[in-house]
């Protein structure tokens, strides 16, 4: 029998299935091939658990389908968060965690070595004093507790509390936490400080929220720790359609977020392929912080340079920019809110008065492909498309004429 545990160690795994549920919805048992059927149980099990209220369950042909409903534009809290609060602990944990906050209730400062006698002696419970010393320093990293030396001695002591140190104007504060944990990226540090202070957000909603991508956070964290250090890294990456994991090298340099999807990447400079690229953060499942490098100044300064040539986040494949000439028809003074759009998303591309009703767009980017979908919204006004590269042209209007063959119009 399987020994299935609500808490987890490690989030990659559980974070696999959510994205799956939450993303697709419509896997059965079956499609999932990665791992057992057992593991898929535990970990549908867990999400269950985590997240009771927005499970659905739907019934087709190849069997049952379990997906998350999530609409951000009714939920104050990201129901996600909870995932992040299953971490299991030991039994040590547990008891260490309850005795440190009867012990330093008083307010006083405690060595190891003090702490473990006073365990002893209040409790009757036997601790090794490294035991007590290491997750006192692990309460000191995560903001418990406090240490400071007194001669030789290393002194612990809890941290005051913010009711203690700011009263006037934790409400105001508590009100910026509650719109950061909505809409920011690792808003779990606010949730998490929400319910510290035993409260919730009963102000802000936000009506397109994505939701989805703190399971991400993780590794962003991690991500904006090496940008920081300016460290090189090591990533290990895996997705749905190459689903062979591959290690990168890389330099991280820039997070970019879309803003019209929400999806994260991470830019920097590949190491093995001597260029910038873009990857996905929901593509990348572990990252390692190697050694500082030495040059990051320069690359990031390279960057700088090359991002008035992405339309997005792609580099393009070859070393050859994508001229794209886009000849439009706009009735002038009663569609000038088409030149008003051209301008306010065309990210520097120049637009030129070529006739009456006639305007022409253009622009140099690394990989035209990105440009596609914004151009298409552009039919029905679009006189001729124009391009340097081929393969990109051939594109365009042969998806014209594809669109034109499903609704049946003549050409």
């Amino acid at each position: 029998m399987s020994d299935f545990q609500e808490l987890i160690k490690s989030f990659s795994k559980s974070r696999n299935y959510i994205r799956d549920f939450l993303i697709y919805g419509f896997k059965a048992r079956d499609d999932f091939s990665v791992k057992s059927g057992r593991t898929y149980d535990n970990e549908r099990r867990r999400i269950e658990a985590w997240l009771s209220e927005y499970i659905r369950t739907d019934y087709g042909p190849q069997g049952k389908t379990v997906s998350l409903a999530l609409d951000s534009s009714l939920l104050d809290i990201n129901p996600l968060y909870r995932v992040w609060k299953s971490k299991s602990f030991t039994a040590n944990d547990i008891m260490l965690h309850f005795f440190f906050l009867d012990l330093f209730r008083n307010g006083k400062a405690y060595t190891a070595e003090e702490l473990t006698n006073r365990i002893l002696d209040d409790y009757s419970v036997v601790f090794e004093s490294q035991l007590v010393r290491k997750k006192a320093n692990e309460y000191v990293q995560e903001g418990i507790l406090t240490s400071g030396k007194e001669g030789r001695k290393l002194f612990y002591r809890i941290m005051p509390s913010v009711k203690d140190t700011i009263p006037d104007i934790l409400p105001q504060l508590l009100n910026a936490v509650r719109f950061f944990q909505l809409a920011a990226p690792l808003g779990f540090i606010g949730s998490t400080i929400l319910d510290n202070q035993k409260t919730g957000n009963g102000l802000f909603l936000v009506k397109h929220g994505y939701y989805g991508f703190t399971l991400e956070d993780e590794v962003l964290f991690l991500l904006l720790k090496a940008i920081r250090q300016q460290r090189l890294i090591t990533v290990r990456l895996c997705s749905s359609r190459t689903p062979c994991e591959r290690t990168v090298s890389t330099v991280p340099l820039k997070i970019f977020v879309s803003t019209r999807t929400g999806r994260r990447f991470l830019c920097g400079y590949q190491i093995q392929n001597r260029r910038f690229s873009s990857l996905r953060l929901d593509h990348i499942q572990s990252v390692k912080l190697q050694e500082p490098f030495d040059d990051y100044l320069f690359f990031r300064e390279k960057l700088c340079q090359n991002l008035p040539r992405c339309y997005g986040v792609s580099f393009g494949a070859v070393h050859r920019m994508d001229t794209i000439r886009l000849t439009l028809s706009v009735r002038e003074g009663s569609e000038d809110y088409i030149l008003h759009r051209l301008k306010r998303e065309g990210r520097g591309g120049t637009i030129t008065h070529t006739g009456k009703n006639t305007y022409v767009y253009e622009i140099s980017v690394f990989d035209g492909n990105e440009m596609m979908p914004w151009i298409k919204t552009f039919i029905g006004r679009i006189l001729s498309f124009e391009s340097n590269n081929v393969c990109l042209r051939h594109k365009f209007y042969r998806d014209i004429h594809t669109m034109a063959k499903i609704y049946h119009i003549q050409e």
